[in-house]
C-alpha cells in the first residue's frame, strides 16, 4: 500500500501537466484560422509532373492560362460524379448569346477596340484635367471628366414608367426627403 500513494500523486502530477497544454477557445472545433499565418485547409496540393515523350513539340506558353499541375478541385469533383470537367470551362461563344453577338456584330467588329477606347480614354480625360491640384499631383479627373455623361438612374427610372415600360423594383431616392407625418 505504501506504493500506491506516490504513483497516485504522479498520475495526479500528470494530468495537471497534460491539461496546462490544452489549446484555448475552441482548439481543433474552430476551423478559422485566428493567426496571420497561412491557413492550412486552403492548401491544395498540386498535381504531379509528366515528362513529355518528344520535346519538339511542347505547345507555346499561353499567359493567363492555368498550369498543368494546378489543382482543379471542381473539375476533380465533376469527374468523380461522373460528369465531363470539359463544361466548366467556357470555349467559344454559348449558344444563348449568339443571337446577341450577331446583332451587335451586324455592321462588324474592331478587333482592336480596347486599345482605340484606351487612347481615346485617356485624350478625353486629358483634354477635360480638372483643377490645378488634380495636376499636381496626378489624381484621377475620371469621375468629374465624365460627370455630364452620367446616367441618372432615378431620372431615368422615372422617365421609363412615365413611358408606360415595367420596371423592377427599385429602393427610394436617397436624395429625396422622406415627409415628415
Amino acid at each position: 500500500m505504501p506504493m500506491l500513494r506516490p504513483l497516485s500523486v504522479l498520475a495526479f502530477a500528470a494530468a495537471i501537466g497534460v491539461s496546462a497544454c490544452a489549446p484555448k477557445e475552441g482548439g481543433l472545433m474552430n476551423l478559422r484560422s485566428a493567426g496571420a499565418g497561412p491557413d492550412e485547409f486552403a492548401i491544395l496540393p498540386t498535381k504531379p509532373l509528366i515528362m513529355p515523350k518528344d520535346y519538339k513539340t511542347l505547345p507555346p506558353p499561353t499567359p493567363g492560362s492555368a498550369n498543368l499541375t494546378d489543382p482543379t478541385p471542381r473539375a476533380d469533383a465533376v469527374v468523380a460524379l461522373g460528369g465531363n470537367p470539359k463544361y466548366l470551362t467556357a470555349k467559344g461563344i454559348p449558344r444563348a448569346d449568339r443571337g446577341v453577338i450577331n446583332v451587335v456584330s451586324r455592321y462588324g467588329i474592331t478587333a482592336n477596340i480596347r486599345q482605340i477606347l484606351a487612347k481615346d480614354d485617356a485624350q478625353f480625360r486629358k483634354k477635360h484635367r480638372g483643377k490645378l491640384l488634380e495636376r499636381l499631383f496626378g489624381n484621377t479627373v475620371y469621375f468629374s471628366a465624365y460627370k455630364p455623361m452620367t446616367l441618372d438612374r432615378y431620372s431615368e427610372l422615372a422617365r421609363m414608367r412615365r413611358a408606360g415600360v415595367r420596371t423592377v423594383a427599385a429602393p427610394p431616392d436617397p436624395r429625396k426627403k422622406k415627409k415628415k407625418r
